[in-house]
């Protein structure tokens, strides 16, 4: 079952309709046992899951990039869990991606793409990631379906919103996992605002779960209003930018 994704302006449309052209089921291997992506951001501490990108819509390229090397940095670094971008177009990034920094490190992944197709789940999980992202503009009210399928396949989904009411639909939709982009994905502009704005009103909703703060950080101190209300937030592309990827993450997360 497929979202409408004609609905879907903007860059984030652009993006999401080319994937849906590409997406063609083929046998897939066994998956292996994976870490928990879940537990491992309930650590004390705001966790960071740290990305692992070659370029970005926002930024055009970013950087030539080993992303074992990346990934081990990362490791070597105190991150909690990596992002890995699979999408190729925009992004930079493949399933071989993937499963290569699942064969170099023992942390959880995040298979970071525009999920619209529920065979990209499968995909994800029997090329090694832990969590899948389930963008709540593109899913809309099929989000609670695609949940409930990452969970059969044994994956966590961090279900992505940036408005209210795509809040309220993560919500009702029984999300564990909610992450809060600071970026508009249709305009690709940053409000670092949003996610402890939209953060407090998922807690005086009522939610107890995992809640992560997505993009636009690049320094320690713009992590003090996450403090005590999220319990992990993503960075990406101010890590990838920086000469050392180990000490830049050892710098945040100090």
């Amino acid at each position: 079952m497929r979202p409408d994704l004609s609905r879907v302006p903007g860059v984030l449309g652009e993006i999401a309709r080319q994937r849906a052209l590409e997406v063609a089921p083929y046998p897939l291997s066994e998956p292996e046992p994976v870490p928990s992506f879940r537990e491992a951001l309930l650590r004390p501490g705001l966790s960071v899951i740290a990305e692992v990108k070659k370029s970005s819509p926002s930024e055009g390229a970013i950087r030539a990039l080993d992303t074992v090397a990346a990934a081990r940095a990362y490791q070597r670094g105190g991150a909690r869990a990596i992002s890995v971008l699979t999408e190729p177009h925009y992004f930079g990034g493949s399933l071989e991606d993937l499963l290569r920094v699942r064969q170099a490190v023992d942390l959880p992944l995040l298979r970071k793409d525009f999920v619209v197709d529920p065979f990209m789940l499968k995909e994800a999980r029997a090329y090694g990631a832990s969590a899948v992202l389930l963008i709540v503009a593109l899913l809309g009210e099929l989000t609670g379906v695609y949940l409930e399928e990452a969970r059969r396949l044994g994956l966590d989904a961090l279900v992505e919103v940036h408005t209210e009411r795509e809040l309220e639909l993560a919500l009702e939709a029984g999300a564990e996992m909610v992450g809060i982009n600071n970026r508009n994905l249709s305009t690709l502009q940053i409000d670092l605002t949003t996610a402890p704005r939209l953060g407090r009103l998922a807690r005086e909703a009522g939610f107890g779960g995992v809640l992560v703060a997505e993009s636009g950080y690049s320094h320690r101190e713009e992590l003090k209003p996450l403090e005590g209300l999220f319990d992990a937030v993503l960075i990406g592309t101010s890590l990838m930018k920086s000469p050392d990827l180990e000490e830049a993450l050892r710098a945040l997360v100090g």
